[in-house]
């Protein structure tokens, strides 16, 4: 579980390449140890990070895909894929255009942004006392 593997793909010619993708996978590969070791959780913030062209898909693709997915509506449409690595979660967020206005991984056992909230559920509990009376 120490080891995320990667078979590396040219770049185009005259295509960028930042040489991120492999640090950011060995980055996810300690999160995850120390998610395991100490409970700590981890976001690497993807659009804060200079990435050329191709080199996400190259990112995502390496982390590939699992068997959870969950697409949500809280201030504009937000998807989160869990990848193949349990604990490592990609997650996007996008305005009412589509276009993406956040992309993070994310280290933990499960996204805070799945996680209901204590007045929510209060919420719906008196919602469904209401319903049943």
């Amino acid at each position: 579980m120490d080891e995320i593997t990667h078979t590396s793909t040219c770049a185009s010619p005259g295509e960028i390449v930042t040489g991120n993708v492999m640090p950011i996978l060995h980055q996810v590969r300690h999160a995850l140890r120390d998610l395991l070791e100490t409970g700590k959780s981890e976001v690497i913030d993807l659009r804060s990070i200079p990435m050329g062209p191709g080199e996400e898909d190259r990112l995502a693709d390496a982390l590939g895909q699992g068997e959870v997915q969950v697409r949500m509506s809280v201030l504009g449409p937000s998807e989160i894929i869990e990848t193949q690595y349990p604990g490592v979660w990609l997650v996007t967020h996008y305005n009412n255009d589509s276009e993406i206005i956040g992309k993070f991984i994310e280290i933990c056992a499960i996204p805070s942004l799945v996680m209901a909230q204590d007045e929510d559920i209060r919420a719906g509990l008196v919602q469904l006392k209401e319903q049943l009376s």
